[in-house]
């Protein structure tokens, strides 16, 4: 198939029809100003009915937006410092053994498997998991088991991120800074962290906006006093759909495009410093 024959083009306009065309009628119908039963199947004009009161305490999802955001900050705070150690100690100390047994020569390490088995196994099981790990532990279930339980998941996400970043630094910058007197943990802050910086915060994003999605797993370890907006978007679908849901859709993907477009920028400029440090 050549480059710019019809058919490549004809393909590619599907599949970004295919990608897009249900963000689109999502972002359309959270303006519809019809407010009747049929309000998510007839489009009948432009209004910001849907958008007042959205995060309202008591009509709308303000309360259970700022439950999920509180979660998945401090869930992101802690993945972000074990997966960063974790990282670093995988690099220093690496299994060279895989799970069975064999060299790891072009495989992934043992260390590795391990960290990335959170993410591989299916969400049900590990919601069933948790929910029987704090019942055993009798801990109550709310805020801290959803906390518990979203580190979990998040650190593979942070830990590869960094770990494939460290891989590509040269081991020379922190044996310099050994020898000019530096201490271990000096010479972690003043050089590994800085340029492990730009992972750290992509692995972060990615693991927030895990956190913030994530409906199985917390559907089994929240607590009644506790739910986040996931949690809240089903209880709400389930009773019928109101374009305020698609006027939620709207907000949300707008702030990740926001936060993909302040990580582009971070990773731009990190770049550009790297380049004028080679070049000097």
């Amino acid at each position: 198939m050549k480059k710019n024959s019809p058919l490549a083009i004809v393909y590619i306009t599907a599949v970004m029809l295919m990608l897009y065309l249900p963000i689109l009628v999502v972002v359309l119908f959270s303006f519809n100003a019809n407010t009747t039963r049929t309000a998510v199947m007839n489009f009948t004009g432009f209004s910001l009915h849907w958008y007042q009161g959205l995060f309202d305490a008591t009509s709308g999802y303000g309360t259970q937006l700022l439950a999920s955001v509180e979660v998945a900050f401090w869930s992101v705070l802690a993945a972000s410092v074990l997966g960063t150690l974790g990282a670093v100690g995988m690099l220093r100390r690496p299994l060279r053994k895989s799970l069975a047994g064999r060299a790891a020569s072009g495989a992934l390490s043992l260390g590795e498997q391990l960290a990335m088995l959170p993410m591989m196994i299916p969400e049900l099981i590990l919601g069933i998991a948790f929910m029987s790990l704090f019942t055993f532990l009798k801990l109550p279930f709310g805020k801290m088991t959803l906390i518990l339980s979203h580190i979990t998941f998040c650190v593979p996400y942070i830990l590869i991120t960094v770990k494939s970043r460290l891989s590509t630094l040269d081991p020379a910058l922190n044996e310099a800074a050994r020898d000019l007197g530096a201490s271990p943990l000096k010479a972690f802050f003043t050089i590994t962290l800085p340029l492990a910086a730009p992972a750290i915060l992509s692995g972060s994003l990615l693991a927030f906006a895990m956190s913030m999605d994530d409906f199985v797993i917390s559907f089994f370890v929240t607590g009644a006093e506790t739910t986040t907006l996931p949690l809240k978007v089903y209880s709400s679908v389930k009773v019928g759909v109101t374009p305020q849901v698609n006027a939620l859709c709207t907000v949300m993907l707008g702030a990740a495009f926001l936060l993909v477009g302040l990580g582009q920028l971070i990773s731009a400029a990190s770049e550009r410093r790297q380049a004028q440090t080679k070049g000097a």
